[in-house]
């Protein structure tokens, strides 16, 4: 039942393209602002699970260190393992010991912390919650797995890819699990577009899954339409927007440190800039 003093937090992925979100994100660290409930897709997932832990700056830190390293992501991992991403690396080395992840206030925590991922059997979006990230790791990078360039991650007899694929934007999923107002982080301006070219590819390399191809090909037209559906809700009071306020358009899997940090800190100023518009909708409630 959706209880409309509970606020929960969206936050949209987009590969390298949601490094914006992490920027939007530290801005309401520094503002403290706290959310009943977070739901992540994707890149939107990874650094939502660093908002959730209050490590203020740190998703933006191991990006710009480590993008260069052919650990993190190259062709060479997608040749020796079917991953552009490094698994070991990213979801091990790096929350391990080489930027660990603060698991213990991740835990303490009264925010509650999902992610989406896309089950490519039954062609649904599927919504976690993770309440041991050391244990769940593999449900973090399910939900980030983008496709064709990851292999298909196996969860309590679940196979799972990219959430993105099947739920981009997942605020109803957010008002289904009792957030009835929602602040939806979007990592596309106005001006940028989605076209489903992305799915071109998922009736040959996925053809065993024909429920994910129907529902990925159909990822850009759902796409716009829950646009439609946050601007309704948006007009009625129940979602506040923060969006990029500029075109940022760059690589999904750049490995340029200039050009993520440069997309990092539009979506500071972005999130600077919206706190007090968003400190007075909050007290609405």
């Amino acid at each position: 039942m959706m209880e409309e003093n509970k606020t929960g937090l969206v936050i949209e992925g987009g590969g390298m393209r949601g490094i914006y979100a992490a920027g939007v994100l530290d801005s309401f660290l520094l503002a403290k602002l706290q959310f009943d409930g977070v739901v992540g897709v994707s890149a939107g997932a990874i650094h939502g699970a660093s908002f959730v832990s209050k490590q203020f700056g740190r998703s933006i830190r191991y990006t710009t260190r480590f993008c260069r390293d052919d650990r993190f992501m190259s062709v060479k991992n997608f040749i020796k393992t079917g991953n552009f991403v490094g698994t070991q690396f990213c979801y091990h080395d790096i929350p391990d010991r080489l930027d660990p992840y603060d698991e213990e206030t991740f835990e303490q925590s009264k925010t509650n912390f999902y992610v989406v991922c896309s089950n490519v059997e039954s062609g649904q979006p599927e919504y976690f919650h993770l309440t041991d990230l050391r244990r769940e790791i593999d449900l973090l990078q399910a939900s980030a797995s983008l496709p064709y360039l990851s292999t298909i991650v196996q969860w309590d007899g679940k196979k799972l890819l990219d959430g993105g694929c099947t739920d981009a934007i997942p605020l109803k999923a957010s008002q289904n699990l009792g957030y009835g107002r929602n602040v939806v982080i979007l990592t596309r301006s106005i001006q940028d577009i989605k076209s489903d070219r992305d799915a071109y590819l998922a009736p040959l390399i996925y053809r065993k899954y024909p429920n994910f191809v129907r529902a990925f090909r159909r990822s850009a037209k759902k796409y716009y339409e829950t646009l439609e559906y946050i601007q309704k809700e948006k007009e009625s009071g129940s979602v506040f927007v923060v969006r990029p306020a500029r075109s940022i358009r760059i690589p999904r899997l750049t490995r340029d440190p200039k050009v993520i940090q440069s997309i990092y800190d539009v979506g500071r100023q972005d999130g600077q800039n919206a706190i007090e518009a968003l400190r007075n909708w909050m007290a609405q409630r």
